[in-house]
């Protein structure tokens, strides 16, 4: 079954075409992440399909329900964890807990039963009298989740969930997310994180300029697209170097401020070269989504 189904979606902002046609098809029980630069559409493809924006044209399907014209019944089904916490400061934990059930007519036995297991869920089973202003960024991020959590949705839209966090918010939050997932949710997914999509992800698509460019696994893409090994050699002749050896030596070589990245099949001869040159420094990894990412949609910066 089919949680979101998007057909030739369209946005136009200003005379700028946003979201240029899109479709997308998220199956029952899968994290998909929507991947891309910023000002590519991802945030405004998930107010689409919200029902927070009208689109120009095309056709969504949330949990079966269509998009607009039954937004508001849709979303009594869905959990969204928008980019920036907006849990409301003047509350305790608890107390934000209960007054964000009640949007979802849930009455407040209902709502109260619920939250010892969020607040466990979130990490904060102690926390619950806390005011919001006495938490860490890591707890109100885990905070929203739970929140967003409250009316037990099916499909749940995160938009860039972990940025701004230390590593170790960041890893409690992707154990709680494929708790989640194991459980049986749906999952839509944005972020930057290449790592992040990698590690959670099951399908991914990288939308550009407001079109999906491609679709699939992350190890999908990273075979189709990108070379099996990877060396970075950085140093003040790096440069140089790369104008020689490493173009001769590699399938593709690509520039970027002082480090050369060298794509190969084989990386033994490469490395061999860069062993003899005591100005060099090196390192030697496998392929990874970013790698995908930046070919993708390049290496200059967006604003």
């Amino acid at each position: 079954m089919s949680h979101l189904k998007v057909h030739a979606l369209r946005k136009t902002y200003g005379g700028k075409e946003v979201v240029a046609g899109i479709d997308l098809d998220l199956a029952a029980g899968e994290c998909f992440g929507l991947l891309g630069p910023n000002g590519a559409g991802k945030t405004t493809t998930l107010r689409l399909c919200l029902g927070l924006t009208t689109p120009d044209s095309g056709e969504i399907s949330v949990l079966g329900v269509p998009v607009p014209e039954q937004a508001r019944l849709a979303r009594t089904r869905i959990g969204v964890v928008a980019q920036m916490d907006n849990l409301d400061p003047d509350f305790t934990v608890r107390e934000n807990l209960q007054i964000y059930g009640r949007y979802f007519d849930l009455s407040a036995r209902e709502v109260d039963a619920r939250i010892p297991a969020l607040l466990e869920f979130a990490g904060l089973a102690n926390r619950g009298n806390d005011n919001i202003r006495a938490l860490s960024g890591g707890m109100k991020r885990r905070l929203t989740l739970a929140r967003a959590l409250i009316n037990d949705p099916d499909l749940i839209f995160l938009d860039e969930p972990t940025t701004g966090l230390d590593p170790q918010a960041r890893h409690l939050i992707w154990q709680r997310l494929r708790q989640l997932v194991a459980q049986g949710k749906t999952i839509f997914l944005t972020t930057h994180f290449m790592d992040e999509a990698e590690r959670l992800c099951s399908r991914l698509a990288v939308m550009d300029h407001g079109r999906i460019i491609v679709t699939g696994t992350p190890g999908e893409l990273v075979a189709q697209y990108i070379e099996p090994q990877v060396v970075e050699v950085f140093g003040d002749d790096a440069g140089e170097w790369a104008k020689t050896k490493g173009t001769q030596l590699s399938q593709r070589c690509e520039s970027t401020g002082e480090t050369v990245f060298c794509y190969v099949h084989d990386a033994s001869a490469l490395i061999g070269d860069l062993a003899t040159r005591s100005g060099l420094r090196y390192i030697h990894r496998p392929a990874n989504l970013e790698d995908v990412f930046l070919r993708l949609t390049g290496r200059d910066l967006r604003d």
